[in-house]
């Protein structure tokens, strides 16, 4: 029982209801170890510093397709896996990786510093601005933003006792409020014409379409949605998702492709 002594909801419970019959095969899927994409070294002999992510998370980053010197933001970094993804497959663009909090920030750091030529490396700015407010230091500034944002991480909590016994479905509804303002923010800092990517690797449709839904009412003026298509996945009303269950253990992931508007 909660404290206002309703039945408090469970992890289950609530994730049932958002996928219904399928919810099972889901949750089996993310029991197991996702499939892991390794990122190339930086030498040949380096093979104990390759970079494993999910490769859904991979293959989500390359959408951005930036070109040679286009400016580049991933708005919150940490851990570093998407920062790797477009460094690695984009050389000659110019990035900014971002971590507000000072523990990840240093995290990410070791990881750039660890996975990239000390010339990659060079080219990377590691910056510690709260993304839900960068619109106050920089506007228009960028060609292209990859937003990862903080999300449930539902795979994370399934396989964690501690952390599934004190999950609620306010956890969602907080992060998709903080979500649509890190977006909101976005919006303000990539230059009109930009492109941006937001993703998550929840599950949660509140965190998802309803955070670009939410868009569509607030801003309905300042984007345009941009085709997203990954070769495993389904569309969604607004994007598109990678589950487990159909993706051979890929995701959870969610994109969406955002174009400001000129004006």
């Amino acid at each position: 029982m909660g404290k206002s002594g309703k039945k408090r909801i469970s992890f289950d419970e609530y994730y049932s209801t958002v996928f219904e019959s399928r919810w099972p095969s889901i949750r089996e899927a993310l029991r197991r170890s996702p499939r892991y994409y390794p990122l190339p070294t930086p030498t040949p002999e380096d093979e104990n510093r390759e970079y494993y992510l999910d490769e859904a998370s991979y293959r989500t980053a390359l959408q951005l397709q930036p070109q040679d010197g286009n400016s580049v933001l991933d708005m919150c970094a940490a851990p570093g896996g998407k920062s790797l993804s477009l460094l690695k497959s984009f050389p000659g663009i110019r990035l900014t990786s971002n971590e507000w909090s000072s523990a990840r920030r240093a995290r990410l750091k070791r990881v750039l510093e660890e996975h990239l030529t000390p010339a990659e490396y060079s080219g990377v700015k590691v910056s510690g601005y709260d993304a839900r407010t960068w619109f106050r230091y920089e506007k228009a500034a960028y060609d292209y933003i990859l937003l990862d944002v903080p999300c449930s991480s539902e795979r994370h909590i399934l396989n964690s006792p501690k952390h599934l016994q004190t999950w609620s479905p306010a956890r969602s509804t907080h992060l998709a409020i903080q979500a649509f303002i890190i977006l909101a923010s976005a919006l303000e800092v990539i230059k009109p014409g930009g492109i941006l990517l937001y993703s998550t690797c929840a599950l949660s449709p509140l965190e998802n379409d309803g955070v670009i839904e939410k868009l569509y009412k607030k801003r309905p003026a300042r984007f345009e949605l941009q085709p997203a298509c990954l070769s495993f996945g389904e569309k969604t009303r607004y994007g598109w998702q990678v589950l487990p269950d159909n993706s051979d253990g890929r995701g959870p992931m969610y994109l969406a492709l955002i174009k400001r508007s000129d004006t």
